[in-house]
This record gives C-alpha cells, sequence and structure tokens, in this order.
C-alpha cells in the first residue's frame, strides 16, 4: 500500500510541529499538506522549517479544500471551532479524520456524530498508550470499588492551555462513571468554591492547575475511608500524542465508516 498522505491542522501550533516531526520519522505516513487559520502570520512558510526540520516544500495554507484534493487523512489538534469546519470537507473528501482537540462541547460532537455514517473518525481526549491503558484501569477500578470510595481528577497543565478540566480529565471522568454505571454529566462536580457543604456520595469531583510548562500531569484518586487509591499519568513530551495520532489514522485507513476512540485502536474494548 502507498504512503499515506496526512494533513496538520494546526501545522504552527507546538502540536501540529510535533505531528510534522513525527511523520518525518514514521515508514508509511507522508506530510502533503499543512493547515494554519486564516490571518495567521505563518501562512505560506515552509512546515519542515518550523518543526526544526529541513524544508520539504509543504508550505501553511488556510485552504483545506484544496490540501485535501490529495490526502488521505487529516490530524486535528486545534480548537473546536476550527475542528468543526473541517469535519464537512473531511467527510466530503473521505479522509480519515483524527481528532485529538478538546474542549469540544455536546453539540460539536453531535456534529462529529453526524457524519461517521459516511467518515470514518477516530476521537480521543487523548492519544497517548499510557493515558489509554489508566483509563481502562480507571474503568475496572471503579467497577470493583463502592461509593465509599471518592473519585477525585486532577490534571495540571502549562498555562497556555484553555480548556479545563482537561480532555484527557473528562475521558478519564468517563471511564469511572462508565465503571460506575452511572452519568457524567449528572454527577460530575467541576468548580468547588465558597461554602460547597459536604461532598455529595457519589460525585467525581475534577481539579485543574495552571502553570509553567507542564505537558500534561493526570491523577486520578480513589478516596476510601482508610485508604486511598492513586492512578497517575505524568506526560514529558507532546511528541507521544503525536506518534499515537499518526498511529490512529495508520489504523483507521482500511476501516468502515464510523467513530472510533485510541481504545478501538490499542485494542481495548474489552479490557
Amino acid at each position: 500500500m502507498s504512503d499515506m498522505r496526512l494533513i496538520v491542522a494546526g501545522a504552527g501550533g507546538r502540536m501540529g510541529r510535533a505531528l510534522t516531526r513525527v511523520i518525518s520519522e514514521t515508514k508509511g505516513a507522508v506530510l502533503t499538506g499543512a493547515l494554519e487559520a486564516p490571518g495567521s502570520e505563518l501562512l505560506g512558510k515552509d512546515a519542515g522549517v518550523l518543526a526544526g526540520l529541513p524544508a520539504n516544500g509543504v508550505m501553511l495554507s488556510a485552504d483545506l479544500w484544496s490540501l485535501s484534493a490529495n490526502a488521505d487523512g487529516i490530524l486535528d489538534f486545534t480548537v473546536p471551532k476550527a475542528t468543526i469546519a473541517n469535519v464537512a470537507i473531511a467527510a466530503q473528501r473521505g479522509l480519515v479524520h483524527v481528532i485529538g482537540t478538546t474542549g469540544l462541547s455536546g453539540s460539536d460532537d453531535a456534529v462529529i456524530r453526524s457524519v461517521t455514517s459516511r467518515a470514518i473518525v477516530v476521537k480521543s481526549g487523548n492519544m497517548s498508550l499510557g493515558v489509554n491503558l489508566l483509563a481502562a484501569l480507571v474503568k475496572r477500578v471503579a467497577q470493583s470499588l463502592d461509593e465509599s470510595f471518592d473519585i477525585e481528577i486532577l490534571d495540571v497543565h502549562h498555562r497556555a492551555k484553555i480548556d479545563a478540566p482537561s480532555g484527557t480529565a473528562l475521558m478519564l471522568g468517563e471511564a469511572a462513571a462508565s465503571g460506575r454505571g452511572i452519568p457524567l454529566d449528572q454527577h460530575a462536580a467541576r468548580g468547588r468554591d465558597g461554602i460547597t457543604g459536604a461532598r455529595k456520595t457519589g460525585d467525581i469531583g475534577f481539579a485543574s492547575l495552571r502553570g509553567g510548562s507542564v505537558t500534561g500531569d493526570h491523577s486520578v484518586i480513589f478516596a476510601g475511608p482508610m485508604e486511598r487509591i492513586e492512578l497517575t499519568h505524568r506526560a514529558e513530551d507532546r511528541t507521544m500524542f503525536a506518534q499515537g495520532a499518526i498511529k490512529a489514522a495508520l489504523w483507521a485507513r482500511d476501516k468502515k465508516p464510523g467513530m472510533y476512540s485510541m481504545t478501538d485502536v490499542l485494542g481495548l474494548s474489552d479490557f
């Protein structure tokens, strides 16, 4: 099979540059397009140079329709508005759409799901192997422990991150809720301040810290009456997210239309 031709959305950002670097190192993948927001000062720049590589002749463009004419997939770690704009074009062109964008709303998710009858979408709040294994463990532990163990989720990220809780924290919350057999949206405690009263039994709490250059740390705490279990993942370099995203794209290339997750890519569905 020929190399998979990939477009990197948000190619001028930190994640976009990491994706460009990893594509250059991955057998079976090739960069064919670099997408940036209209009006960006980086439009027209060489994607390879921006990523710290030799020039590769792929210039940053704001025109996804043109870029997608000769592509097989798009790696999308941008912002919700941009991702939703990309969804329709990716579906119309028949691209594999790997979505790592966080902060998507329920209505955004509905838009994405609306195209999966004809498009292949792999969507995850985190593309790393370790985090997805962590989510599987969180679900299993939540299944095993009753409500006498309170669940709290902590995420720590760099000062420039714009959404909270992180997409990964919410993914871990969904795993915990699934293990407990409850809907997360009815049990999430997000943002405690002032006189809140005692903790409500069955809640899944979230706390977010932002500062410095932290790539991403996540902990899930099961706090019981006389003991505490803590499951933690620390990201040391965003390259791991890029590696996972490209693995997802290559995996999805021959799949049927539908909505997939990293759980599917990594074979953890029945863990």
